[in-house]
């Protein structure tokens, strides 16, 4: 589905994948209001052809019930039936037959036929119905919280479809449920420890049992930035992911910011004792891009990769042009620890990170919703023990 160029109406910005859609169902999905038009045109059709056939049925097997009665009573003789003048009389029905009912061919020939037919009639409300049924005990069941409800897919083809709908809706709600509470849980963990630095320090001073001098006041300012920088990265996570992150496209030289973001790091690699190199091929194109979300970007890859790269190792940032598609591809490689296999497929979840992290986890699912709002890619390589490749790409024009 082609994209507008982001502009300053939020509706105007190519939506961007949030991390709870289904990896099976595409997206963007299709337009809601034309699919669910087209399924409700299908339904009512459906329905109303099945009514119109329930009704000739019930005439059919009605004025066929009453036909073989009359008849096997003597009510009318069938050989004698004439169609008399509309001034003639109705005479009347003649008298029962005092000998009884008499069990004639027709009978048997067609009670069955109208056994069957009220069969297939009891049976194909039924099938309609239960579904229906189902459907609306699960609708019950989710209005109070209970995400895990699924209903087996039966009955015509436009109740299917609306089966499945509700079933993909009901995963992608639970699947949204639980990753709020392990945001919320994750969220909590990561404010706990500075607000608890900042809260023992200031109750020291007060007690009388720390002095207020630079070092614990640098101290609390400290844990006042972490606070910062984590509630700056959630709102930015929180934007990108409801797809309301704005995005000012404009030419970006990324030869420029990636010195920029080199020098701005260098005081650190050199305590650090890690060596940063860049390596660019050829004479790169400027993109159409955001450069300050573009320039994030890269700081939180680099940080990453100094955070993990031992004193000695290197890290190296390599930008290359791709000619199909038209795009710049952007690699940050380390000499560091790497990253487990059980984590890597996760590495750009929120929170991910492992056990002896000294970062929030967020650093690397917000450059993945960065570059997902450029229309690029981004992805991991990593083996353990020898070091960590991140790679993104950035197409050189905004889509339309």
């Amino acid at each position: 589905m082609p994209h507008r160029a982001p502009s300053g109406n939020p509706g105007d910005r190519p939506p961007t994948r949030p991390p709870w859609w289904s990896a099976d169902v595409p997206w963007p999905p299709e337009d809601g209001a034309a699919h669910w038009q087209r399924m409700r045109r299908r339904f009512v059709i459906t329905a109303a052809i099945g009514l119109v056939l329930l009704l000739l049925f019930a005439i059919a097997m009605g004025t066929l019930l009453f036909w073989l009665v009359a008849v096997e009573f003597n009510w009318i003789d069938p050989a004698r039936i004439a169609f008399p003048p509309l001034s003639a009389p109705v005479p009347p029905f003649a008298p029962p037959n005092p000998r009884g009912p008499r069990f004639n061919v027709p009978f048997f020939c067609f009670g069955p036929l109208l056994l069957l037919g009220g069969f297939w009639l009891v049976r194909s409300f039924r099938r309609f119905t239960r579904p229906l049924g189902n459907l609306i005990e699960a609708v019950g069941r989710v209005e109070g919280g209970d995400y895990a409800v699924r209903v087996e897919a039966r009955g015509p083809r436009p109740m299917r479809a609306f089966i499945k709908s509700f079933n993909g809706m009901v995963t992608r709600l639970q699947t949204n449920e639980e990753q709020r509470r392990a945001m919320l849980a994750d969220v909590t963990h990561e404010l706990r420890t500075p607000i608890t630095v900042i809260q023992g320090n200031l109750e020291g001073m007060l007690d009388g049992i720390y002095p207020p001098d630079e070092a614990h006041l640098q101290t609390i300012l400290d844990e006042t930035h972490v606070l910062a920088r984590l509630i700056d990265d959630l709102r930015t996570l929180a934007q990108a992911e409801s797809g309301m992150l704005k995005l000012q496209h404009e030419p970006v030289d990324l030869g420029v910011v990636i010195a920029e973001v080199l020098a701005s790091f260098s005081p650190t690699a050199d305590r650090a004792k890690v060596t940063l190199q860049r390596e660019l091929q050829g004479q790169l194109p400027s993109i159409e891009a955001d450069p300050i979300r573009v320039r994030e970007v890269l700081v939180n890859l680099l940080g990453n990769a100094l955070r993990y790269t031992p004193a000695g190792g290197s890290i190296t940032i390599t930008a290359t042009q791709e000619n199909s598609p038209a795009r710049i591809s952007i690699t940050v490689s380390d000499t560091g620890r790497g990253i487990a296999p059980e984590l890597l497929p996760h590495v750009f979840d929120r929170f991910a990170k492992s056990r002896d992290s000294m970062g929030s986890g967020l650093g690397l699912a917000i450059a993945r919703q960065l570059v997902d709002a450029h229309g690029g890619e981004i992805s991991a390589a990593s083996t353990l023990g020898q070091g960590t490749t991140i790679r993104f790409s950035l197409p050189l024009q905004v889509a339309v």
